[in-house]
C-alpha cells in the first residue's frame, strides 16, 4: 500500500468512528442522502458555520422538503426566510438552481453537469458530486485546504498555493467511499487540524503530517496580510405610522438585493453618506449601528420620523410582525435600535 493510500485509509478509519453527525448527512458507509439535501447545505455554509445553518437547514427543509418545493416557492419568501445567513446572491442563486433542477427532472450526477446549474461553483459541484452520488471528485474547502498544507507542508502563501493544494489533495483522494472521504477530510479540519492549536495528538494523520514534522503546523496555511477594509458611512430611514413601518424591496441585484429593508441614503454607492432622505420632515436622530461586509466596514445611522404619509414603491409593516418581514442582519440590527 503506497503512502497516500495508508493517508486515505487511516482518514476513513478515523471518520467511521468520529463523523459528525449533521442533519444533512447520513453516518459513513450507509446509502448518500438525497442530492437535494446535500447541495442546500453545502449552499448554506459557504463562508457560514455549522452552528449558524443547521437552524436554517431544518426550518428550509421542514418548509420546502423537495427540490420541486423550493423551485415552486415565491423568490420573496425564500429570501426572507433567508434573512441572517448573509451572502444574500446565494439566496437568489438557490432559487434559479431550484427552478432548473426542477426542468431537468433531477440533479446532474457528474461533476461536470452539475458546475452548469446557476451558483455552483467547483467546489459546490465537487461536494456534491462526491456526497450524493459517489462520484470521485476532489473536494477542497477551507478545512481540507487547511488539512492539506499541513499534510504535505505546501509554505508558499495563499492564493498562489491553491494549485498545489489542490494537486496534493488529488493524490489521496480515493477513487471509492467518495462522500464519506470528502466528509472525512472536512470533520478533521473543523474538529481536530483546526486553525488554532490543531489537536496534533488526537489526529489519525499526525505520524504522516509534514507540518507536524516541521515543527510548526499551525503556521500553515500561510495567509497573505489582509489589507485593511474601507469605512463607508450612511444612513437608514425608519418611517412609522399607526403601528407600522415602511419598507422598500431593494434592487434585485448588488448588497442585499431583493430583500426587505428600510429605505436608506444610497450607502452600498457612497463612500461618505451623502445621501438624501426619501421624504423631508422632522428627521430625529436615533443613534447608528456599525457592521461588517465582506470589503469594507459600515457605520449605519438611523433617523426616525413618526405620522408621514407614504406611497409609492413600498410596504407598510406592522411593528407586531417585524420579525416576519425577513430583514438582513443589517437592517434587524437598525430595527432593534428604533423599537427600544
Amino acid at each position: 500500500m503506497d503512502a497516500s493510500a495508508t493517508i486515505s485509509e487511516l482518514l476513513l478509519d478515523w471518520y467511521r468512528t468520529h463523523a459528525r453527525r449533521l442533519p444533512w448527512r447520513a453516518p459513513p458507509g450507509e446509502n448518500a442522502p438525497e442530492p437535494y439535501r446535500v447541495w442546500l447545505s453545502e449552499v448554506m455554509l459557504q463562508q457560514t458555520t455549522v452552528a449558524a445553518v443547521i437552524p436554517y437547514f431544518e426550518k428550509f427543509t421542514s418548509r420546502w422538503p423537495t427540490i420541486e418545493a423550493l423551485a415552486a416557492a415565491p423568490e420573496e419568501e425564500v429570501m426572507a426566510a433567508w434573512a441572517g445567513l448573509g451572502y444574500y446572491s446565494r439566496a437568489r442563486n438557490l432559487v434559479k438552481c431550484a427552478r432548473a433542477v426542477a426542468e431537468l427532472g433531477a440533479f446532474p450526477e457528474t461533476e461536470e453537469g452539475l458546475r452548469a446549474l446557476p451558483g455552483l461553483g467547483a467546489y459546490t459541484a465537487a461536494a456534491v458530486a462526491a456526497i450524493a452520488f459517489g462520484q470521485r471528485a476532489v473536494v477542497v474547502d477551507a478545512n481540507v485546504e487547511r488539512v492539506v498544507a499541513r499534510l504535505f507542508a505546501i509554505d508558499d502563501p495563499l492564493p498562489g498555493a491553491r494549485k498545489e493544494i489542490r494537486e496534493k489533495a488529488d493524490l489521496v483522494t480515493l477513487d471509492r467511499d467518495a462522500g464519506d472521504f470528502a466528509q472525512a477530510m472536512m470533520d478533521l479540519g473543523a474538529t481536530i487540524c483546526t486553525a488554532r492549536d490543531p489537536r496534533c495528538l488526537l489526529c489519525p494523520l499526525a505520524n504522516a503530517c509534514m507540518g507536524r514534522m516541521q515543527g510548526d503546523p499551525a503556521r500553515l496555511p500561510v495567509k497573505a496580510a489582509k489589507k485593511a477594509k474601507p469605512e463607508r458611512i450612511g444612513t437608514a430611514y425608519w418611517i412609522e405610522r399607526a403601528g407600522k413601518v415602511w419598507l422598500v424591496t431593494r434592487p434585485g441585484e448588488g448588497m442585499l438585493g431583493g430583500m426587505r429593508a428600510l429605505p436608506d441614503d444610497g450607502w452600498h454607492a457612497r463612500a461618505d453618506g451623502s445621501g438624501e432622505a426619501p421624504v423631508p420632515g422632522h428627521w430625529r436622530d436615533a443613534g447608528a449601528v456599525r457592521h461588517t461586509f465582506t470589503h469594507f466596514h459600515l457605520t449605519l445611522k438611523l433617523k426616525v420620523l413618526k405620522g408621514m404619509e407614504m406611497d409609492g414603491e413600498g410596504e407598510w409593516w406592522p411593528l407586531a410582525r417585524l420579525g416576519d418581514a425577513g430583514l438582513p442582519t443589517l437592517f434587524a440590527k437598525v430595527a432593534r435600535l428604533a423599537v427600544t
